[in-house]
């Protein structure tokens, strides 16, 4: 994935946390003199007389304490420990504050994971400023240093930059080299040199001449000039004590040699003497499959081509060389690709809206396009050992470096080499169709096992819903390999028998019966009129969420409430932004609104769950994990499809509570809940609160 850096400072806040710092700061880091272990000396500052407490804008919370205290026990023995815990403990100061003084003590790196942007950033620009004020005001520690870590594609390259503007007759056209010319203009005004803080939205094929690549934008080639942002990036990141980033970026980095010149191995996650904490951690299993499987895309090899010799505009890295036929090779591959994924095309069945087609058996097609895929990579070879080493050079180096895997890619994914895999096709349809070969491992326990919990370094996990209700966590610790890894279930400090309902519907039809559809429509505008808007409507199917849109648009309107609808137009950070600002607001929402949305106060008072979210198996991976639980004699329903939409339901309900002082109302409009048997799993996992059981009458 595209690399940016973001450092923090420490730096006072307006909050009282840093009311007594020098005194917070012996407390704390005084294990030299005392021999006081950190889970005692955590103990001491979250207890409800410790130094924490003497903050105003500190709350005593027993499962805060509880969960800080089993980290730095954790961190103490270079154990792993899995902890889910409950909406409203406070946990991101649980883990922050231990990991960070033991960083500081034992002289190690931190790495903090995340799965959305929107965690990162409280991290970087909340939790981790209160703890360096509560750490800046003695001396037994130094200050410490926290940094945002992305994919090095993020920064731009000054040496990149300038042999792109050499060449630039060559590689751009007149619209791109105006772009090439702003660029260069604001490099010289930039203190990271990051595409999030470029005023304008580049052309990728112009990014990508002048962004950090790892053959391209080396410590030798760019480090000892000076100015270099990624270069100076990874300074800052040695000099670090803790490092943010994402679960996508955690995997390709740990998986990939490609880096190795920033990466360490050996006993160590990504940094020589660091440990690991996950956040967000319900993500891993299908971030890690799509991780560390195969991904080969249509459109991402017309762009590689592109590089080398776009035939539309007539520039390219083959031009700027001046080899004629290096250029006719190029074009003869592109052809022979589009061949290729024509065939592919023609070789699978795209049934319906369905998007992906599963490849049971190798030799789906003819790798037809690697004889043209070798002649490149030799002639870039040839053209290579003819010129002087410098940027051009190691830019066809890399290009042929780039061939070589996919010819290889193609070849393991037509003969389906890679061992416990499913193997699809996937279509994307946008400015033009384009294919993918995908591959995912089905059980990722093994590898997640060998890469987290089996180095003898601490290796944190932790989000709010990790399981069913079950003390244990077992099931969530199956799937991801951390069977033997101590567990640790941490209730919510929320009073949801005070704070909010749970209202259920026996009299629904079920979601199959031909009267749902009306049902369902006059339940959802019963329950928007007694909270008067105020609610999120979540759907398990686009289909469904726009057939309902249709159907209470204009109640909606009649009422005087926006109805705010996923995939109408609205980015959905801008849906999200618009249902905070219009309290009376109504938004209807799919996947992506179940989880990672936090709508504290009354703007969000009602959350109304449609069906309960099983995963159709229509998508290979899915439908895989299900047939490899039969092979092996079990019930892939109950022991995968339950346990997957009681994450969900869970994580959809658990959108309504959000602070001590929220109040509000949680609907099910799916009967199945009251009537099937395992219904009693689902209600059993829910906060709880009253129930309401609604009558016919009630409407």
């Amino acid at each position: 994935m595209p690399c940016t850096l973001q450092e923090r400072a420490p730096r006072r806040q307006t909050n009282h946390l840093d009311a007594h710092p020098a005194l917070f700061t012996m407390s704390v880091c005084m294990s030299a003199e005392t021999k006081a272990p950190l889970s005692e000396r955590i103990h001491e500052v979250f207890s409800d007389h410790g130094l924490l407490s003497r903050s105003d804008d500190f709350e005593y919370r027993a499962e805060q304490q509880q969960m800080a205290v089993r980290v730095a026990a954790a961190l103490e023995r270079d154990r792993c420990l899995v902890v889910e815990a409950g909406t409203g403990v406070g946990k991101s100061l649980a883990y922050l504050l231990p990991a960070v003084v033991h960083a500081l003590e034992k002289g190690r790196k931190a790495v903090l994971s995340t799965h959305t942007i929107n965690l990162q950033e409280q991290l970087m620009g909340k939790d981790i400023p209160i703890v360096q004020s509560l750490l800046g005001g003695g001396r037994a520690i130094p200050p410490f240093k926290a940094v945002l870590l992305k994919g090095r594609g993020n920064y731009l390259c000054p040496t990149r930059l300038e042999r792109a503007i050499r060449s630039s007759d060559d590689l751009f056209t007149s619209g791109e080299l105006e772009e090439l010319r702003q660029i260069r203009t604001w490099s010289r005004q930039t203190t990271d040199g990051t595409l999030s803080t470029l005023p304008f939205s580049p052309d990728p094929k112009v990014w990508s001449q002048v962004c950090s690549e790892p053959h391209a934008c080396t410590a030798r080639l760019c480090g000892a000039k000076g100015g270099c942002f990624y270069q100076e990036a990874r300074k800052q990141i040695a000099e670090a004590h803790v490092i943010v980033l994402n679960h996508t970026l955690l995997f390709t980095l740990m998986a990939s040699a490609d880096d190795t010149d920033t990466l360490q191995g050996g006993d160590s996650f990504l940094f020589p003497n660091d440990f690991l904490v996950i956040d967000e951690a319900h993500t891993l299993e299908n971030v890690a499959a799509r991780q560390l499987g195969l991904n080969l895309s249509q459109s991402s090899l017309r762009f590689q081509l592109g590089r080398l010799y776009n035939s539309r505009t007539r520039k390219g890295a083959l031009v700027a060389a001046a080899d004629a036929e290096g250029v006719r090779l190029c074009l003869s591959l592109s052809t022979a690709l589009d061949d290729f994924f024509d065939e592919v095309g023609r070789a699978c069945q795209f049934r319906g809206p369905s998007r992906e087609h599963r490849v049971r058996r190798a030799g789906l097609v003819e790798h037809s396009a690697a004889g043209a895929l070798l002649a490149l990579e030799k002639r870039l070879v040839e053209v290579c050992e003819n010129m002087p080493d410098g940027a051009s050079k190691t830019e066809l180096q890399e290009s042929r470096r780039r061939l070589a895997e996919t010819r290889v890619g193609i070849r393991q994914f037509l003969d389906q080499d890679l061992e416990e895999h499913v193997y699809w096709v996937e279509k994307s349809t946008g400015l033009s169709e384009s294919l993918a070969l995908r591959t995912a491992p089905i059980d990722v326990a093994e590898a997640l096992r060998a890469m987290l919990f089996n180095r003898g370094l601490s290796c944190l996990l932790t989000s709010a819903t990790l399981g069913m209700g079950e003390q244990d966590l077992r099931y969530f610790r199956d799937r991801v390999g951390a069977e033997e890894v101590e567990a640790l279930r941490i209730g919510s400090p929320f009073d949801y028998a005070k704070q909010m309902t749970l209202h259920l519907v026996p009299t629904m039809p079920e979601p199959a019966a031909p009267t749902f559809d009306e049902a369902l429509e006059k339940w959802i505008a019963h329950y928007l009129t007694l909270s008067k808007g105020r609610a999120f409507v979540l759907f398990t199917s686009y289909k469904l969420l726009q057939n309902m849109a249709g159907r209470l648009q204009g109640f909606c309107a009649r009422q005087g409430w926006e109805l705010l609808i996923q995939g109408a137009g609205k980015p959905r950070h801008q849906i999200i932004r618009d249902f905070r600002e219009n309290v009376s607001s109504v938004l209807f929402g799919t996947e992506s609104f179940w989880t990672g949305v936090d709508v504290p106060g009354e703007a969000l008072s009602n959350v109304i769950i449609t069906r309960l979210p099983f995963a159709v198996p229509d998508h290979p991976l899915t439908a895989s994990r299900l047939e490899a639980i039969e092979e092996r004699g079990g019930n892939p329903f109950m022991e995968y499809s339950v346990p997957e939409a009681v994450l969900k339901l869970r994580q959809g309900v658990g959108r309504l509570i959000r602070t001590q002082k929220d109040h509000g109302i949680a609907v099910i409009l799916d009967n199945r809940i009251l009537t099937k048997q395992y219904g009693r799993i689902f209600l059993d996992a829910l906060p709880p609160a009253p129930r309401i059981i609604a009558r016919e009458s009630d409407l």
